[in-house]
Protein backbone atom coordinates (compact mmCIF):
# COMPACT_ATOMS: atom_id res chain seq x y z
CA UNK A 1 0.00 0.00 0.00
CA UNK A 2 2.83 2.39 0.94
CA UNK A 3 4.63 1.70 -2.35
CA UNK A 4 1.44 2.34 -4.32
CA UNK A 5 0.90 5.62 -2.51
CA UNK A 6 4.50 6.65 -3.11
CA UNK A 7 4.25 5.78 -6.82
CA UNK A 8 0.96 7.67 -7.15
CA UNK A 9 2.41 10.72 -5.43
CA UNK A 10 5.45 10.63 -7.71
CA UNK A 11 3.24 10.31 -10.80
CA UNK A 12 1.03 13.17 -9.67
CA UNK A 13 4.09 15.36 -9.11
CA UNK A 14 5.46 14.50 -12.55
CA UNK A 15 2.12 15.33 -14.13
CA UNK A 16 1.90 18.64 -12.28
CA UNK A 17 5.46 19.60 -13.27
CA UNK A 18 4.75 18.78 -16.91
CA UNK A 19 1.60 20.91 -16.84
CA UNK A 20 3.56 23.84 -15.37
CA UNK A 21 6.26 23.38 -18.01
CA UNK A 22 3.72 23.35 -20.82
CA UNK A 23 2.12 26.52 -19.48
CA UNK A 24 5.49 28.30 -19.45
CA UNK A 25 6.48 27.07 -22.90
CA UNK A 26 3.06 27.90 -24.35
CA UNK A 27 3.49 31.51 -23.25
CA UNK A 28 6.78 31.65 -25.19
CA UNK A 29 5.42 30.08 -28.39
CA UNK A 30 4.50 33.31 -30.25
CA UNK A 31 8.19 34.25 -30.23
CA UNK A 32 9.71 30.78 -30.24
CA UNK A 33 7.87 29.65 -33.37
CA UNK A 34 9.21 32.59 -35.38
CA UNK A 35 11.89 31.75 -37.99
CA UNK A 36 15.54 32.24 -37.12
CA UNK A 37 15.72 35.01 -39.73
CA UNK A 38 13.58 37.17 -37.39
CA UNK A 39 16.18 37.16 -34.61
CA UNK A 40 17.84 40.33 -35.88
CA UNK A 41 14.57 42.23 -35.50
CA UNK A 42 13.69 40.88 -32.06
CA UNK A 43 14.35 42.55 -28.73
CA UNK A 44 16.79 40.92 -26.31
CA UNK A 45 13.92 39.51 -24.22
CA UNK A 46 12.22 38.08 -27.31
CA UNK A 47 15.44 36.29 -28.27
CA UNK A 48 15.54 34.66 -24.84
CA UNK A 49 11.95 33.46 -25.37
CA UNK A 50 12.91 32.15 -28.81
CA UNK A 51 15.86 30.22 -27.39
CA UNK A 52 13.98 28.66 -24.45
CA UNK A 53 11.03 27.59 -26.61
CA UNK A 54 13.26 26.03 -29.26
CA UNK A 55 15.43 24.16 -26.76
CA UNK A 56 12.24 22.65 -25.31
CA UNK A 57 10.13 22.11 -28.42
CA UNK A 58 12.54 22.11 -31.36
CA UNK A 59 15.73 20.67 -29.88
CA UNK A 60 16.93 18.58 -32.84
CA UNK A 61 16.61 21.47 -35.29
CA UNK A 62 18.13 24.14 -33.07
CA UNK A 63 21.04 21.76 -32.27
CA UNK A 64 22.08 22.00 -35.94
CA UNK A 65 22.94 25.67 -35.37
CA UNK A 66 25.25 24.77 -32.46
CA UNK A 67 23.76 27.36 -30.07
CA UNK A 68 26.24 28.70 -27.55
CA UNK A 69 25.49 31.09 -24.72
CA UNK A 70 28.38 33.37 -23.82
CA UNK A 71 28.29 35.36 -20.60
CA UNK A 72 30.82 38.21 -20.58
CA UNK A 73 31.62 38.72 -16.88
CA UNK A 74 31.17 42.37 -15.92
CA UNK A 75 31.54 42.14 -12.14
CA UNK A 76 31.92 39.52 -9.43
CA UNK A 77 30.92 39.04 -5.82
CA UNK A 78 32.19 36.30 -3.51
CA UNK A 79 30.13 35.51 -0.41
CA UNK A 80 31.61 33.40 2.39
CA UNK A 81 29.39 32.28 5.27
CA UNK A 82 30.84 30.56 8.33
CA UNK A 83 27.92 29.12 10.26
CA UNK A 84 24.82 27.01 9.86
CA UNK A 85 23.62 26.63 6.30
CA UNK A 86 20.10 27.74 5.53
CA UNK A 87 19.73 24.62 3.38
CA UNK A 88 21.06 21.95 5.77
CA UNK A 89 21.44 21.36 9.50
CA UNK A 90 25.21 21.30 9.22
CA UNK A 91 27.39 24.06 10.57
CA UNK A 92 29.87 24.59 7.80
CA UNK A 93 31.54 27.23 5.66
CA UNK A 94 29.69 28.17 2.47
CA UNK A 95 31.13 29.93 -0.56
CA UNK A 96 29.01 31.46 -3.28
CA UNK A 97 30.18 33.25 -6.41
CA UNK A 98 27.90 35.74 -8.16
CA UNK A 99 28.81 36.94 -11.64
CA UNK A 100 27.06 39.81 -13.38
CA UNK A 101 27.14 39.01 -17.10
CA UNK A 102 26.26 40.41 -20.48
CA UNK A 103 24.86 37.45 -22.40
CA UNK A 104 25.15 36.69 -26.10
CA UNK A 105 23.68 33.88 -28.19
CA UNK A 106 25.94 32.48 -30.92
CA UNK A 107 24.39 30.56 -33.80
CA UNK A 108 26.17 28.86 -36.71
CA UNK A 109 24.46 29.05 -40.08
CA UNK A 110 25.59 25.96 -41.98
CA UNK A 111 24.30 27.27 -45.33
CA UNK A 112 26.70 30.19 -45.21
CA UNK A 113 29.30 28.58 -42.92
CA UNK A 114 29.37 31.64 -40.67
CA UNK A 115 28.49 32.49 -37.09
CA UNK A 116 26.16 35.23 -35.89
CA UNK A 117 25.92 36.70 -32.41
CA UNK A 118 22.78 38.16 -30.84
CA UNK A 119 22.68 40.23 -27.65
CA UNK A 120 20.26 38.82 -25.08
CA UNK A 121 20.80 41.22 -22.21
CA UNK A 122 22.19 41.15 -18.72
CA UNK A 123 21.85 38.46 -16.12
CA UNK A 124 23.43 36.74 -13.15
CA UNK A 125 25.35 33.52 -12.59
CA UNK A 126 25.01 32.22 -9.01
CA UNK A 127 27.42 29.39 -8.25
CA UNK A 128 28.06 27.42 -5.07
CA UNK A 129 31.73 26.56 -4.58
CA UNK A 130 32.57 23.20 -3.02
CA UNK A 131 33.98 19.72 -3.46
CA UNK A 132 30.54 18.19 -4.07
CA UNK A 133 27.15 19.32 -5.39
CA UNK A 134 25.27 21.56 -2.92
CA UNK A 135 21.93 20.73 -1.31
CA UNK A 136 20.51 23.78 -3.03
CA UNK A 137 19.91 24.15 -5.89
CA UNK A 138 18.87 20.51 -6.26
CA UNK A 139 20.75 19.00 -9.19
CA UNK A 140 21.02 15.56 -10.74
CA UNK A 141 24.29 13.61 -10.84
CA UNK A 142 26.75 15.27 -13.26
CA UNK A 143 24.53 18.34 -13.60
CA UNK A 144 26.26 21.67 -13.03
CA UNK A 145 23.27 24.01 -13.01
CA UNK A 146 20.21 25.31 -14.81
CA UNK A 147 19.07 28.43 -16.57
CA UNK A 148 16.16 29.69 -14.50
CA UNK A 149 12.86 30.18 -16.31
CA UNK A 150 10.89 31.09 -13.21
CA UNK A 151 11.99 34.57 -12.18
CA UNK A 152 10.09 37.83 -11.82
CA UNK A 153 12.25 39.32 -14.59
CA UNK A 154 12.13 36.24 -16.85
CA UNK A 155 12.52 36.08 -19.71
CA UNK A 156 14.15 39.49 -20.07
CA UNK A 157 17.27 38.36 -18.23
CA UNK A 158 19.14 35.08 -17.87
CA UNK A 159 19.90 33.54 -14.48
CA UNK A 160 22.20 30.54 -14.18
CA UNK A 161 22.13 28.69 -10.85
CA UNK A 162 24.60 25.90 -10.15
CA UNK A 163 27.95 24.94 -8.68
CA UNK A 164 31.67 24.65 -9.41
CA UNK A 165 34.39 22.77 -7.59
CA UNK A 166 36.85 24.39 -5.23
CA UNK A 167 39.63 23.42 -7.66
CA UNK A 168 38.00 25.25 -10.57
CA UNK A 169 37.44 28.31 -8.39
CA UNK A 170 41.16 28.42 -7.56
CA UNK A 171 41.96 28.22 -11.29
CA UNK A 172 39.67 31.04 -12.43
CA UNK A 173 40.07 33.35 -9.41
CA UNK A 174 43.27 35.04 -10.67
CA UNK A 175 41.62 35.80 -14.03
CA UNK A 176 38.43 37.18 -12.48
CA UNK A 177 40.37 39.52 -10.22
CA UNK A 178 43.15 40.42 -12.64
CA UNK A 179 44.24 44.10 -12.37
CA UNK A 180 44.90 44.25 -16.11
CA UNK A 181 42.34 46.48 -17.89
CA UNK A 182 42.71 44.32 -21.02
CA UNK A 183 41.71 41.06 -19.32
CA UNK A 184 38.33 39.48 -19.87
CA UNK A 185 36.61 36.34 -18.63
CA UNK A 186 33.65 34.64 -20.29
CA UNK A 187 31.50 31.73 -19.20
CA UNK A 188 30.37 29.50 -22.08
CA UNK A 189 27.43 27.12 -22.28
CA UNK A 190 27.88 25.07 -25.45
CA UNK A 191 25.05 23.39 -27.34
CA UNK A 192 25.84 19.93 -25.99
CA UNK A 193 25.79 21.26 -22.41
CA UNK A 194 22.14 22.43 -22.49
CA UNK A 195 19.03 20.23 -22.20
CA UNK A 196 15.36 21.03 -21.56
CA UNK A 197 14.00 20.14 -18.13
CA UNK A 198 11.14 17.93 -19.27
CA UNK A 199 9.92 14.35 -19.34
CA UNK A 200 12.52 12.09 -20.93
CA UNK A 201 15.46 14.21 -19.80
CA UNK A 202 15.75 12.87 -16.28
CA UNK A 203 19.49 13.67 -16.06
CA UNK A 204 18.73 17.39 -15.55
CA UNK A 205 16.38 19.11 -13.14
CA UNK A 206 15.20 22.63 -12.33
CA UNK A 207 12.09 24.86 -12.28
CA UNK A 208 9.33 24.41 -14.84
CA UNK A 209 10.56 25.47 -18.26
CA UNK A 210 14.22 25.61 -17.21
CA UNK A 211 17.24 24.55 -19.25
CA UNK A 212 19.55 22.06 -17.52
CA UNK A 213 23.30 22.60 -17.84
CA UNK A 214 25.70 19.66 -17.64
CA UNK A 215 28.94 21.62 -17.96
CA UNK A 216 30.28 25.16 -18.12
CA UNK A 217 33.52 26.53 -19.51
CA UNK A 218 35.42 29.57 -18.32
CA UNK A 219 37.67 31.31 -20.84
CA UNK A 220 40.07 34.08 -19.97
CA UNK A 221 41.43 36.53 -22.56
CA UNK A 222 44.30 38.93 -21.99
CA UNK A 223 43.48 40.92 -25.14
CA UNK A 224 39.71 40.84 -25.68
CA UNK A 225 39.86 42.74 -28.98
CA UNK A 226 41.96 39.96 -30.51
CA UNK A 227 40.09 37.02 -29.07
CA UNK A 228 38.80 34.28 -31.35
CA UNK A 229 36.10 31.79 -30.51
CA UNK A 230 37.01 28.15 -31.17
CA UNK A 231 34.13 25.99 -32.27
CA UNK A 232 33.68 22.27 -31.77
CA UNK A 233 33.65 20.19 -34.92
CA UNK A 234 31.34 17.58 -33.49
CA UNK A 235 29.01 17.89 -30.47
CA UNK A 236 30.14 15.80 -27.51
CA UNK A 237 27.86 12.86 -26.89
CA UNK A 238 26.29 12.46 -23.45
CA UNK A 239 27.39 9.28 -21.75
Amino acid sequence: MENEFSHKTSSDLEEMNEKLRKDVIHSLEPHGARPVSDLSDMTEGERVKWLFWNLHENLDEVRKMEPTLVGHVMSTQLTVCDGQSMWTDKKDMEKRLELNCNWQLLLTYSTYQNERSYEIGEGWVNLCIGDQPPKHPTLQENQKGYLDADHSLYPNQLFLNGWISEGLWQEIKPQLYSPSPASRTDILLLDNFMFPVKKGFDFVTGPAGAIGVTNAEFRAFSHPTDRRMTRRGEPRQRT
